[in-house]
């Protein structure tokens, strides 16, 4: 059977055992693997190769992997899954505040990777884009293929995870959506029990859309989910 190419990723990771078993999964499932040993050897390699997709753990000597979340994220808009600890629950919270879009605790199996990497390299399938590839509602356009996002006629820029986020709630404007529900499409369905996700990037998504002063457009639903509101509300 012919080997079908799903995409390209960098692996960085300082231990050499890790960053081995990473890319020998990933390329026995059909992805592109180049590896760096730490964020300096990363940028690096991203000067001359950009890959669909970063994998990056968090502790690494020179540079670290949050630093690296946030070099990279200044630079552009490539999806970024971190590798964290067990138990670095606030260091996870800042890599998301940092850019990352995902994240896996080691130790991890190799099935919750791969599915960490399908979600993240969703965006590059064709699959968003098979439905209303543009998308007006209210202050909103929304061009899927392109993942370009305008609201009241600005320019706004947002992250992959951001913007897969937003396309899922503006699909389904006016709708009460839950935490699960939005984890589960957003994220995976590994994910359904990672609330912090939301909490971060609903943030992310109110500081860079809600432009006019008192104007919202993510509605909170105390305990149950957020309700999208395309023409925004005073409430």
């Amino acid at each position: 059977m012919e080997n079908v190419q799903k995409g390209s990723i960098l692996v960085v990771d300082d231990e050499p055992q890790i960053a081995r078993v990473l890319k020998t999964t990933l390329s026995s499932n059909g992805y592109s693997v180049r590896t760096a040993s730490d964020g300096d050897d990363a940028i690096q390699v991203l000067k001359t190769w950009m890959p669909d997709l970063l994998i990056t753990d968090l502790r690494m000597p020179n540079m670290s992997g949050l630093e690296l979340c946030r070099y990279v994220r200044g630079k552009w808009r490539i999806p970024i899954i971190v590798l964290s600890v067990k138990g670095e629950e606030r260091a996870k919270v800042e890599a998301l505040d940092a850019g990352a879009d995902d994240y896996v605790t080691k130790p991890f199996g190799v099935e919750e990777l791969l599915a960490r990497v399908r979600v993240a390299l969703r965006r590059i399938s064709g699959e968003e884009q098979i439905q209303d590839p543009i998308v007006q509602a209210g202050d909103f356009h929304i061009d899927v293929a392109a993942r370009m996002v305008r609201v009241m006629g600005s320019d706004v820029h947002l992250t992959p995870k951001e913007f897969d986020l937003l396309i899922y709630l503006a699909r389904n404007a006016g709708k009460v959506l839950t935490h699960r529900a939005l984890l589960k499409a957003v994220w995976g369905s590994n994910c359904v029990e990672q609330p912090e996700y939301l909490r971060v990037f609903v943030g992310h998504l109110r500081k860079k859309l809600e432009l006019e002063a008192g104007k919202r457009y993510i509605l909170t639903e105390p305990w149950v989910g957020y309700r999208f509101e395309p023409a925004g509300t005073t409430e």
